[in-house]
């Protein structure tokens, strides 16, 4: 079977179950070097799996796919947000345009790794279409600001692409985008976690990063509305433990 798959690119069920062990080496090495980008992928591959399931896409691959999306940040992690010390950003001291080259080179870092360790054509897929041609927003409104009389080329600030091709690959992209965001929520109810995936989700169709994706706007709905389950879910409130009384 390993054979065939390797000789058709295919990847069925079993090779694709075989990469959602943790202790597979790449994502070994994100646990123990990205722990925050590990964390971050393990949920996008959870709101990908449930969405993917209810618009008849493959939710195993749209899982797996998640799990693996980021691991380009292994180069370099801790310019990523989620794995920041408490020594601060390392992006304090660099100027937006570099900022943004080291962010956007997480893609080729990230496909240069998946064919160090023989990832499936299917999975590598993910690794450059989960930003599409989407802008670097923080580091471009960030160039405005500091040269406010320049015309800043937008384009400059977007990664390469390609945009999402499969339903997969922009599931794990809306679930990329909405995971990230919803960590800036500082008081996640339920109504202002359906507000924000709503919002992402229409910013990226109308910047036309889902054009080449075969989503429906009938699926986007219910991607939408799984996203906003699975994320109620994770934010849920819970009880104030009473403090232990002394004897």
């Amino acid at each position: 079977l390993p054979f065939i798959e390797y000789l058709f690119e295919v990847s069925t069920g079993i090779s694709l179950l075989e990469l959602t062990d943790q202790n597979h080496p790449v994502l070994r090495r994100m646990l123990l070097e990205a722990p925050g980008t590990y964390h971050h992928s393990f949920i996008v591959g959870t709101l990908a799996e449930a969405a993917a399931a209810k618009v008849g896409a493959n939710a195993l691959l749209a899982r797996v796919g998640g799990y693996y999306h980021d691991i380009g940040k292994l180069i370099k992690p801790e310019y990523f947000t989620e794995n920041e010390s408490h020594k601060g950003s390392h992006h304090a001291n660099l100027s937006p345009t570099m900022s943004t080259l080291i962010i956007v080179a997480h893609i080729k870092d990230g496909i240069e790794i998946g064919k160090d360790y023989n990832l499936p054509s299917a999975i590598m897929d993910f690794i450059p279409q989960h930003h599409g041609t989407s802008v670097v927003e923080y580091f471009y409104h960030e160039a405005r600001q500091r040269a406010p009389d320049r015309n800043i080329n937008r384009d400059f600030f977007r990664y390469l692409g390609p945009r999402p091709r499969t339903k997969e690959t922009a599931i794990v992209f809306l679930a990329d985008s909405v995971e990230a965001a919803s960590r800036t929520l500082s008081d996640p109810t339920p109504e202002r976690v359906k507000g924000l995936v709503h919002q992402i989700i229409n910013y990226k169709l109308m910047d036309d990063q889902l054009d080449d994706s075969m989503l429906s706007f009938h699926e986007l709905n219910t991607i939408e509305e799984q996203f906003v389950r699975v994320l109620s879910g994770i934010f849920h409130g819970r009880i104030a433990y009473p403090e232990p009384v002394r004897k």
